[in-house]
């Protein structure tokens, strides 16, 4: 769908402008879809996030601080997103023996089977609604992160 279909609106005060907004549509569009997808896993983006950052340590642990640096949405609250995966019994927390302040989140065998659902869910949906081939893929990649290359965040 063009976005001025999607927005009813053809305003736009360049070509960057409407890039812009086309962005934001599109990332609002492909959210909202992956949480209708998540939710029927019993899970958040953000918690689909945590889990997905574990699984690439599993069978280590990681400290909180660590997977709040990997976390796609950095204002996050990941010590509140913890709580609840731990609530599911989908990670589990222990203490750092090298410093007694580090908790360690590591994935619990219930987790490890619920990422893997999503795994294969997200991985539906992706085939099922990102009608990219892998050339335009390569493409779209490459002017995001050009886009983001004056970021002096990270």
């Amino acid at each position: 769908m063009k976005l001025e279909e999607a927005i009813k609106s053809t305003r736009f005060t360049d070509e960057q402008h409407r890039a812009t907004v086309n962005l934001l549509y599109s990332a609002y569009w492909l959210k909202s879809s992956l949480s209708v997808t998540l939710k029927e896993c019993g899970l958040t983006l953000e918690q689909h996030n945590v889990l997905r950052i574990l699984r690439g340590t599993h069978p280590g642990n990681m400290c909180v601080k660590e997977i709040a640096s990997r976390i796609v949405e950095k204002s996050s609250n990941v010590p509140r997103i913890i709580d609840r995966l731990v609530a599911k019994k989908l990670v589990k927390r222990s203490q750092s023996k090298e410093d007694k302040r580090e908790t360690l989140v590591s994935l619990t065998e219930k987790g490890i089977i619920t990422i893997e659902k999503a795994k294969n869910e997200v991985e539906r949906l992706t085939d099922e609604i990102v009608n990219l081939s892998s050339e335009d893929a390569l493409l779209l990649n490459s002017l995001l992160e050009k886009m983001r290359e004056s970021d002096k965040s990270e």
